[in-house]
């Protein structure tokens, strides 16, 4: 069996900011950046997708931050896969804690939204993690399962990434210990192996608990993480430290 390394990985999630001026600005500095050994994607807010993929170069990639469970029709608010894929996006993130939380997103509904984004040829990072009082009564792996549970079938490694996010280490100051995701990312995928041990052997696994530019040489050194979901540091200069770091650290 030859196992091929995983290529490292860093997603940009904008979030909800910025205005038009600013993201131009970002694209620009993005344009100007080293991305040598590293895949690199960006997640701007819906209405600024189209002026990104425009402006944005390769092999930069661009994603969704979320789409509608189903295709075009009346789903006021939404967007759909079909949407995304036609205005250039590759990809989009599904799951994410905040759309778990602030807009109430269960497994069920995340499964119909991963299964139709990947039927209309869009690739996802698809989000995972645990809120701190579940870590403290050492539910992290219950929590994890749970999420991966319902579709466990349809990961692949060419057309999925996985990021944990350790919700109560997101926008709070704390990071959980390069020690702490690293065994956290090993259990992710010992479950995904029980699944199908190919599958978890070449999925990537990306840290989403507030990486920055002081964080990520050490992170990027533990053998399970395979990249990074960035938040606020990805409008940030640094952004371009982290990149450069995760490839150094994946020679």
């Amino acid at each position: 069996l030859i196992i091929m390394p995983r290529a490292p990985i860093v997603g940009g999630n904008w979030k909800c900011n910025l205005d038009k001026a600013g993201v131009a600005a970002l694209v620009e500095s993005l344009n100007g950046m080293d991305c040598t050994g590293c895949e690199v994607v960006v997640c701007p807010v819906g209405v600024h997708i189209d002026s990104v993929v425009s402006k944005i170069k390769a092999p930069i990639e661009v994603a969704g931050q979320n789409c509608n469970f189903k295709g075009n029709g009346a789903f006021t608010g939404e967007v759909s896969a079909d949407q995304l894929a036609d205005m250039g996006c590759k990809w989009v993130v599904l799951g994410h804690s905040e759309r778990r939380e602030y807009f109430k997103e269960d497994n069920e509904i995340l499964k119909t939204k991963l299964e139709y984004a990947l039927s209309k040829g869009l690739k996802v990072i698809f989000c995972i993690g645990e809120k701190l009082e579940e870590r403290e009564s050492g539910k992290t792996m219950e929590v994890c399962k749970s999420q991966l549970e319902p579709v466990k079938g349809l990961l692949k490694a060419d057309t999925v990434v996985i990021a944990y996010e350790p919700v109560w280490a997101i926008g709070t100051g704390k990071t959980a210990t390069p020690e702490q995701a690293q065994e956290t990312h090993k259990q992710i995928r010992e479950y995904l192996a029980t699944v199908d041990p190919a599958m978890a052997e070449a999925i990537r696994i990306q840290y989403g608990g507030s990486a920055n530019a002081k964080n990520a040489p050490e992170l990027s050194a533990c053998p399970d993480i395979d990249g990074f979901l960035v938040g606020g540091a990805s409008l940030k200069p640094e952004f371009a430290d982290i990149i450069k770091a995760l490839a150094a650290g994946k020679k």
